[in-house]
């Protein structure tokens, strides 16, 4: 992949047959989890008929899609007020299906725009955002797995399990950097 480049109103990006496999199982592995945590929204009859769709009220027990869809609203962990308890599920309830709507479809645009064999890769504005959201998600997911810490060196010994994966996270990073150059250049 060389650096995002514009020109005129379309952002332009070139991945190899590896970079766009990676890119997309990434993106594809996130966009599963987060279509498999929509599944657990409860079903109601209130909801069919208002068209109000409502979420689980309790966070993910997987770290990776906690991280990906935080509360809404923090609790004191030390002395928990009931009434921020109920806060707090409310408000996952309420808002919840929409994030995980904006979530798989910005993964959906970069399913759709990023070429299963790699070659290049021309995105609109919007498309160019999309990908920035969806980039964010893969990483953050990603560094959860991989437990990435502020201190974590750059390069991990060979015998570390996560070593091959860093070099990914990594890259990515890169590739939403250059991105948010362009888009915001």
């Amino acid at each position: 992949m060389n650096k995002w480049s514009r020109r005129g109103g379309a952002v332009l990006g070139r991945f190899d047959r590896q970079e766009a496999a990676v890119v997309r199982g990434l993106v594809s592995q996130v966009q599963d989890m987060l279509r498999a945590r929509a599944e657990e929204a409860p079903q109601d009859e209130l909801a069919q008929l208002t068209g109000i769709r409502t979420g689980p009220s309790t966070p993910p027990d997987d770290p990776i899609l906690s991280r990906l869809l935080p509360d809404f609203h923090r609790l004191d962990p030390d002395a928990p007020d009931p009434a921020e308890v109920d806060s707090a599920a409310a408000l996952r309830s309420l808002h919840e299906p929409e994030l995980l709507d904006l979530k798989t479809g910005v993964a959906g645009v970069v399913l759709a725009t990023c070429p299963p064999d790699g070659g290049q890769v021309r995105l609109s504005q919007e498309q160019a955002e999309a990908w920035l959201a969806a980039l964010n998600d893969v990483r953050l997911a990603l560094g959860t797995a991989l437990d990435v810490q502020e201190d974590m060196p750059d390069e991990l010994p060979p015998d570390d399990p996560r070593a091959p994966h860093l070099g990914v996270y990594h890259w990515l990073t890169w590739v939403q950097e250059t991105l948010v150059e362009v888009v915001m250049g």
